[in-house]
């Protein structure tokens, strides 16, 4: 490979850089200007989304400590469980323009479309504006993108952040600059701050690749990369310097720990637990092979080589995984040949191919075999590696199409493309059956056409690319559609339509015909539940006081098992939604038996550990009531719980026991001594009857287990039920902290 048989590349010709082509800025703002389109399409479907990270948003408008720590609530009783990074960009959205849907995920959107600016920026320096073009449109067109850059968890910001690291880096490999590989530490740092140990996880390729093949001298290679780590420990430690030496007294619990220590969480919960399983406080995890289950991905499905293939998952990042994974060897053996160091045009197109490969690797290899909680969205950290190996291999292969060996690997890569793709289009019944046969055919037509097409002259050779592009992008194109029209709310969320027998996520072997049900078998879409501003119900969700019936799809109503207390294990079929069956066993499981719905329940029940509740006007009424005289207008068992009422009042409630319900925040003494301050009114109390886990059923409604802090949160609504009066607030239970019954 000679620099003169890579035009595309801009350093083979001087000044290549700053020259454009005059269609290039067009097609840029095109670009960019569609990534927003989509992003923003409808974006208040979504409501306040995940209630969870919203409640802590409104929080952190109101209070500047709720703001540094990332409380839940602005009395700062407890933190989210992750550092508050993501939170602050939409903290202050909402100080500026106050609460609301959009308000709060404008912000997300903003990240995408940055994203995208970026990894195009990245592969035009070596590949030109064709491939980063090709690249930005792949990333944007990633199902599962379009699903978390409109959603407020903290991916969006951590997929930015891994994004603009690899960037740096490469511009650092360019002529061993410091300062770009400073900004990589720092940029490392603030993903830290997002979403701890996951940041780190592309470190170990970027820093071998810098330390073989920066060009100059190896002690200034490691001193740089001291350097870097050095502005990666300040730029990421200075927050958790603060935490840890705050007096504990003063500041809020560490959500997530079971020591009030956010070290202990950064280790545990959200570290190694992920990988090993043993994820103390969590309700889901575990690393062995749950019910059903044939390895060791537990509760969440069995992990495997093919994990991010399988089920739900496949469709929301793999689309073009194969065909990365193909074109990472053809640029790796097409730039075999180049020096080690990045001093030359195939040097630096040859470590442009490593940094991508090597974090799409790293990661997916993680993802692949963690054994601890595992969500499909998780996967949107792998986009940007995908679609920047995407824009880059095809550009190389394009330029050496005259070469058989690369004209044949095009073409392989294209027509693996479009038969993946036509067997995910397959996995969610009933789903556009004729965009499969589309694909499939438009693809290979192109595949098989591809290496002739040239001697019929640019045009036809033009046509028969765009129409291998349009094939390839086709279904992720339809599954990013289908999920931009559909509002998303509670804490697990997936992108496209319904798919049946996934495995990836907890409900993929749990829930369904025949599987197992039972506490932890959580719900795999999270589209049903959650509370909209207003106290709007959204789609799908399951109001309080009816049987929990899982809202399912695509036309199977299979008896689901497993379902929890008030859920019947029906499906009724809803576009878009999931299969009965499934939905029925976890969806209608979970939201009836967690809300108190259903036999044994209450109505009005308070919610559930992954969606919120439905908030009446009475309920309202009552916690916005004198509220000012009180620190916490009420206290509720689970964070989502807590988080309905809170921003459906927009006065503090107090969420016991953290997200999961099990964290020791508060204990028994300190709630106590809270009472007898009087700075909590209400304790929303749980509907229904605790069913033992190994029997199919849930815990009570939304209440926490005896989790790991010694069952904390049960102690409280034990004494609170034994102590004060109990009341009926728009079909809630209500308990009135100033009013013992004694």
């Amino acid at each position: 490979m000679t620099a003169a048989a890579l035009p595309i590349l801009p350093a083979a010709v001087a000044g290549a850089r700053t020259a454009r082509p005059r269609w290039e800025r067009p097609a840029l703002a095109g670009l960019l200007i569609a990534t927003a389109a989509l992003l923003l399409w409808d974006l208040g479907a979504s409501g306040y989304a995940n209630s969870f990270y919203s409640a802590a948003v409104q929080a952190g408008s109101e209070s500047w400590k709720a703001f540094f720590f990332g409380s839940s609530d602005a009395g700062n009783s407890i933190t989210v469980d992750k550092p508050p990074a993501a939170l602050w960009p939409m903290m202050l959205s909402v100080r500026l323009f106050g609460l609301g849907s959009w308000q709060i995920l404008v912000p997300q959107a903003l990240m995408g479309v940055a994203t995208t600016g970026v990894l195009y920026a990245s592969v035009r320096r070596q590949f030109g504006p064709g491939a980063a073009l090709l690249s930005g449109a792949a990333f944007a067109l990633t199902p599962v993108a379009a699903l978390m850059f409109r959603f407020n968890n903290p991916d969006a910001l951590l997929t930015l952040l891994l994004t603009v690291t690899v960037y740096c880096l490469l511009r650092a490999l360019e002529g061993a600059h410091t300062r770009w590989l400073v900004w990589a530490g720092v940029a490392v740092g603030f993903a830290f701050l997002t979403k701890t140990l996951q940041a780190f996880v592309i470190l170990p390729p970027l820093a071998v690749l810098y330390a073989a093949c920066a060009p100059t001298g190896l002690r200034r290679r490691l001193g740089q990369l001291l350097l870097a780590g050095g502005a990666m420990v300040v730029a990421g430690g200075w927050w958790v310097a603060v935490v840890e030496l705050w007096p504990a007294s003063s500041r809020p619990y560490i959500g997530g720990s079971q020591n009030n220590s956010f070290l202990e969480l950064t280790l545990g919960y959200n570290g190694l637990g992920r990988i090993n399983g043993n994820e103390t406080g969590s309700v889901g995890g575990g690393g062995a092979a749950g019910p059903g289950g044939a390895g060791g991905g537990g509760r969440w499905g069995e992990s495997g080589i093919d994990r991010l293939f399988s089920g739900n998952i496949g469709g929301q990042i793999s689309w073009l995984l194969p065909a990365a994974l193909v074109l990472l060897v053809a640029g790796l053996v097409t730039t075999w040949r180049a020096r080690r160091t990045t001093d030359s045009v195939d040097g630096m197109a040859r470590a442009a191919f490593l940094a991508w490969g090597g974090s799409l690797l790293i990661t997916a290899l993680v993802f692949s075999y963690m054994q601890g909680i595992f969500h499909e969205y998780y996967t949107v950290a792998l986009a940007p590696f995908v679609a920047a190996l995407i824009g880059m291999g095809v550009a190389v292969l394009w330029e050496e199409r005259g070469s058989a060996v690369a004209a044949v690997a095009l073409s392989g890569t294209l027509a693996l493309t479009a038969i993946w793709s036509y067997v995910l289009l397959g996995r969610a019944t009933g789903y556009l059956p004729w965009l499969r046969w589309v694909v499939l055919v438009g693809g290979l037509l192109a595949a098989v056409a591809l290496p002739f097409a040239g001697r019929a002259g640019r045009r036809v050779l033009r046509a028969t690319a765009g129409l291998g592009v349009v094939a390839a992008l086709a279904g992720p194109f339809a599954y990013c559609m289908t999920t931009v029209s559909t509002g998303h709310t509670g804490s697990i969320v997936t992108a496209g339509p319904a798919v049946a027998g996934s495995r990836g996520g907890p409900g993929g072997m749990m829930g369904g015909p025949g599987g197992p049900g039972g506490f932890g078998d959580m719900p795999q879409g999270g589209r049903d539940g959650g509370q909209q501003p207003g106290g709007a119900l959204p789609q799908g969700a399951v109001p309080p006081g009816q049987a929990g019936q899982g809202q399912g799809g695509q036309g199977q109503g299979a008896q689901g098992q497993g379902g929890m207390p008030g859920a019947d294990g029906r499906g009724a079929e809803r576009p878009g939604g999931f299969p009965g069956g499934m939905t029925g066993g976890m969806t209608g499981g979970i939201t009836g038996g967690m809300n108190g719905a259903g036999p044994g329940g209450r109505g009005g029940g308070a919610g559930g550990l992954l969606n919120g509740a439905r908030v009446s006007t009475e309920a309202k009424a009552a916690l916005t009531a004198g509220a000012d005289s009180y620190t916490w207008a009420a206290a509720a068992i689970g964070s989502q719980n807590a988080a309905s009422y809170q921003l459906a009042s927009g006065v503090p409630v107090m969420p016991v026991g953290g997200f999961n319900g099990s964290d020791p925040s508060p204990t028994l003494e300190q709630f106590k001594e809270y009472v007898r301050d009087g700075r909590i009114h209400w304790f929303i109390g749980q509907g229904g009857t605790t069913t033992d886990a190994s029997e199919g059923g849930g815990r009570r409604g939304g209440g926490g287990p005896a989790g790991p802090g010694g069952g904390t949160s049960t102690e409280i609504e034990n004494w609170v039920k034994a102590t004060f009066k109990e009341s009926t607030v728009g079909g809630a239970t209500f308990y009135d902290l100033t009013a013992p019954t004694s």
